[in-house]
């Protein structure tokens, strides 16, 4: 058998190290940290459990296909919840709107702020159903972008469909009052874009929210983890935690290798879920790096960073949903601060994830389970969060128990933890310690963005947000489809089965 080494273990890596076990590779997952995960671990505490990273399940369908590339049912793995609706969007002035995939009920919210746009939906969905078909029916996103051939085929039906135009611009075109064009235009902030430059490509997202549901694992986002851990692990893969990769061994041109806590382990290939320009100025010597040398690098754009508060109350929050967005008066100049200023803005813009709303297992009873999210600039902007973290997590506390309205917030804190941009880049090696990896702009997306298969190194292949086609859950599932296929076109263990062919073989 050959012997792939996988370093990390985030969605992305544990995937791909299902799918590629499943092929007949004996693959090794390499974890720095002590629990399986990377981003998407968990904290529990005085009875409060916390997903600590992604906390958005969609496309299910991509999951499960994730388990029938092994012969396996999700079902009996994993308990998947419908949430309807999707998030509650409170806007500045007061109003909220409830966001579902609910065509008559979105219509309905929609005609309380103006009618003319409700009447602009379905409009706007059939506009971006094409975007969804090419990327999710027809196969884009789970096809590795490595020739500028590909590119050039996609390019003239994107350019049709406006998706090389901003997010923000494209939604504009179809409603007129600012809290829809926020509600239809934000998502690229959850896969580390600017809504006013991430191209309309991703405009699909709320297609694929409407048409496959926003959805909650029972005990939390961490029990994917396990389930993808466990079935790894039945079919015969190794994992090792408190395993830090120090360097990957190239010989001639080619991944020959790890070092691992001093241990030089040779392998067959070797297959990355680490940040892509972190591993590549760290772990790669720069002789080897031609096309990603550290100028190259240098030159990347770098998604937003996060500032993440874990906290567990004595009380309970019913105005907040299950996902709950809270917005500044700003959104295009507070974006602006964020992802080209690189300054903390005095005012800000959360989210907030409540999974007892859905599951009262994640809190004692009675207890509330938060986590509060606030997109903040990544590491190049020199803000130095040992100091500042007292003070801003302070700030937002304010404002959620005095300007929000969450009344006695801060005296029934049982729990408060934090992670920082720093967190991020010390913890889980994030390049800048950005939340999402590489910003994914035009000039940065597809063929533009480093490549399924290292552009400088045979037998190294990368996986997960910095690599094509993204970040967020669907994208990181959708890369380790793409990096199978370069494995097994480079390795030859098989050819890559078709969903329908494997919905057949499990049948």
């Amino acid at each position: 058998m050959k012997q792939l080494a996988l370093i990390g273990s985030g969605f992305g890596g544990l995937a791909a190290a299902i799918r590629l076990q499943a092929r007949g590779f004996q693959v090794t997952i390499f974890e720095k940290r002590t629990m399986v995960g990377g981003r998407a671990s968990q904290i529990k505490k005085e009875g409060y459990t916390f997903d600590t990273g992604p906390s958005l399940i969609t496309a299910p369908f991509l999951i499960k296909e994730v388990f029938l590339s092994a012969g396996r049912r999700l079902e009996d793995y994993l308990d998947l919840i419908p949430l309807d609706p999707f998030y509650r969007i409170y806007f500045h002035d007061g109003s909220h709107l409830d966001y579902s995939g609910d065509s008559e009920k979105m219509k309905a919210e929609m005609a309380r702020f103006d009618p003319d746009d409700a009447k602009q939906y379905d409009r706007f969905f059939a506009g971006i159903q094409p975007i969804y078909d090419s990327v999710i029916t027809e196969g884009l996103g789970a096809k590795p972008f490595l020739r500028w051939q590909t590119m050039a085929r996609f390019a003239p039906k994107a350019i049709a469909l406006g998706g090389f135009r901003p997010v923000y611009s494209y939604v504009k075109r179809y409603f007129k009052d600012e809290r829809h064009r926020f509600a239809f235009s934000f998502h690229p902030l959850f896969v580390g874009g600017s809504p006013f430059r991430t191209p309309s490509i991703y405009a699909m997202i709320p297609s694929l929210e409407r048409n496959a549901g926003v959805w909650f694992a029972r005990g939390g986002t961490y029990s994917l983890v396990k389930a993808f851990e466990r079935l790894f692990l039945e079919l015969g893969g190794t994992i090792r935690t408190d395993a830090e990769v120090q360097e990957i061994i190239v010989r001639d041109g080619q991944a020959t290798g790890i070092v691992v806590n001093g241990e030089a382990i040779p392998v067959d290939g070797v297959v990355s879920n680490g940040d892509v320009p972190w591993v590549y100025k760290h772990l790669i010597k720069p002789a080897h790096r031609r096309r990603w040398n550290d100028k190259a690098i240098d030159k990347l754009k770098i998604s937003m960073s996060c500032f993440l508060m874990y906290i567990g109350t004595r009380r309970q929050y019913p105005n907040l949903l299950h996902h709950t967005l809270i917005l500044s008066r700003r959104y295009r100049e507070l974006v602006k601060d964020i992802f080209d200023r690189h300054i903390l803005p005095d005012d800000f813009s959360m989210y907030l994830h409540v999974p007892t709303r859905t599951d009262a297992s994640m809190a004692p009873a009675g207890c509330e389970s938060m986590y509060v999210l606030v997109p903040v600039p990544h590491l190049g902007g020199g803000i130095d969060w040992k100091t500042k973290t007292p003070m801003y997590a302070r700030k937002i506390l304010d404002f959620l128990e005095h300007d929000f309205g969450m009344e006695g917030l801060q005296e029934n804190i049982d729990v408060l933890e934090f992670f920082t941009p720093e967190d991020f880049g010390t913890r889980l090696n994030a390049h800048l310690g950005s939340a999402f990896s590489i910003e994914p702009r035009l000039t940065q997306s597809a063929y533009f963005r480093p490549h399924n298969r290292s552009e400088d190194i045979k037998r190294l292949y990368f996986v997960g947000a910095g690599t094509h086609p993204g970040a967020g859950i669907p994208g990181v599932l959708l890369s380790a489809a793409a990096t199978e296929s370069c494995v097994l076109e480079d390795l030859g263990a098989g050819t890559p089965r078709s969903t329908s062919q494997l919905q057949t073989a499990t049948a």
